[in-house]
């Protein structure tokens, strides 16, 4: 009998037809995972530490902003910058720039007159270029399957959005919302790290490889973000009373242990990050309608959290 039941199904072509229920196959498929469900589940091990000597921590009036710095991407501002944290070059200085839509930047408010400007110590007046790298084998990189209109290959690196060009042997960072640059004048190698702004509108990706990006904020975006807009040339604020002090900007690892920094930043190497980007690529959660099946690099979210122990 079962082996009539097979040539009647053969024959009729109808095997598809009665196989499991839709029905019962949509009940037994596994649910698709929500952002919050993915990260619960993620282990210790797809959670680093970021490494003290690359942390900058600002302080404002509003609260503190946490920057981390690309070395890997930018070794030679990377270094700069250090060196004006340790020797308190931007403790007094000032945010002097709100663009809606683009940047906030900081910096001497008197960095143009020579008379004036604060003394840059032992830090150096005068860096090359860092617009982009050599394509690095040891550095993980993870793609996304989606298409860039900005390069040919996009994805994270040790936890920096970044694009690639395998043709060029290139390999750049990418201007994504908290990203930060050092700023420059027309000159490609004018830009030192005493002047840094903040992505805080739509992804400015014509920038990229334009400018030096040397990191990126992990937390206290709102600090900046919410800031005044000026409508000025450039938003930049036209009255000395409009801009915001900057109390302090350290060195975490030349804080006391007790005053670091305690956070955590997801690894965009790890089976974790790669789960985020598909369920960010097609959304489950129960109000979409309609699955994109597509995700714009700066779309993907970048997950800092405090550690466990600290909670």
């Amino acid at each position: 009998m079962p082996q009539v039941r097979r040539v009647l199904c053969a024959a009729l072509s109808m095997c598809a037809l009665i196989s499991v229920p839709q029905a019962f196959a949509e009940e037994t498929a596994p649910k698709p995972r929500t952002m919050d469900e993915i990260l619960a589940a993620a282990p210790a091990s797809d959670w680093r530490k970021p490494d003290a000597q690359n942390l900058l921590v600002m302080q404002l009036a509003q609260g503190t902003v946490l920057l981390e710095l690309a070395p890997d991407y930018a070794p030679q501002h990377s270094a700069n910058l250090r060196t004006l944290a340790e020797e308190g070059y931007f403790d007094g200085l000032t945010i002097n720039r709100s663009q809606d839509n683009f940047v906030v930047q900081w910096g001497d408010a008197n960095g143009d007159d020579q008379a004036k400007r604060k003394s840059l110590g032992s830090a150096k007046a005068a860096l090359p270029a860092e617009f982009s790298t050599v394509i690095r084998n040891d550095l993980p990189f993870t793609r996304i399957p989606d298409s860039d209109g900005w390069a040919p290959e996009v994805g994270f690196s040790l936890g920096f959005p970044a694009a690639r060009d395998p043709a060029t042997g290139q390999q750049w960072l990418a201007h994504c919302y908290a990203m930060v640059g050092a700023g420059r004048g027309n000159a490609p190698d004018s830009s030192n790290g005493t002047e840094l702004y903040v992505v805080i509108g739509q992804s400015p990706r014509q920038l990229d490889l334009n400018i030096t990006l040397v990191g990126r904020v992990l937390s206290g975006m709102e600090h900046l973000s919410t800031l005044p807009r000026s409508l000025a040339a450039g938003g930049f604020y036209e009255r000395p009373e409009q801009r915001v002090a900057i109390q302090r900007l350290s060195l975490a690892s030349k804080m006391p242990e007790s005053e670091r920094p305690k956070v955590e930043v997801l690894r965009t190497d790890s089976v974790t990050f790669n789960a985020l980007i598909e369920a960010r690529r097609n959304r489950a959660d129960a109000w979409y309608l309609r699955k994109a099946g597509h995700i714009d690099l700066c779309n993907v979210p970048l997950p800092v959290r405090n550690p466990p122990e600290s909670r």
